[in-house]
């Protein structure tokens, strides 16, 4: 049986190391799943089934894109960008990656091909879509708030 003493630490390291890097801190309680406690796989009640299982989780950042756009991204991705992960409509490590490839040789992205959606991503992000005609006239500040969102939401359409 597992304790829930160290595992809800972790659990909480985890989620502050995500809101330090700047994915969950963008992604509002809509696009980041929460880690829920599963009495099957759960030692006792309240436990989740592992910190890696919370790790993973958030890890996939899309931005408020449905899963149907986030398949529309990836497909993009595995065309011309090197993905070759499943199109799952989880935009995780992978396919930010990949993006990041993209943001790299078109957008001015100058950070670490890591797969974390951090400020310097989004900030590469906004660029392509302010400059590629995706609809966003906002600031480029690294935050993925509401006009970003809707911008990458026109772009997973449109691609």
């Amino acid at each position: 049986m597992r304790s829930t003493t160290m595992t809800r630490p972790l659990v909480a390291l985890g989620l502050a190391l995500g809101i330090t890097i700047g994915g969950v801190a963008a992604a509002g309680a809509a696009t980041a799943a929460p880690v829920v406690p599963s009495a099957a796989s759960a030692g006792s009640a309240g436990s989740v089934r592992s910190t890696d299982d919370a790790l993973r989780v958030l890890a996939v950042q899309n931005f408020g894109l449905s899963s149907a756009q986030a398949k529309n991204v990836q497909n993009w991705l595995k065309r011309y960008w090197g993905y070759n992960g499943s199109i799952d409509g989880q935009l995780g490590t992978e396919s930010w990656k990949a993006f990041q490839r993209n943001l790299k040789e078109n957008w001015g992205y100058g950070g670490a091909i890591d797969g974390i959606p951090g400020s310097e991503t989004v900030k590469a992000l906004q660029r392509l879509l302010k400059n590629g005609g995706w609809g966003y006239n906002g600031a480029i500040d690294g935050i993925a708030g509401e006009g970003t969102r809707a911008a990458f939401k026109n772009f997973a359409d449109g691609i």
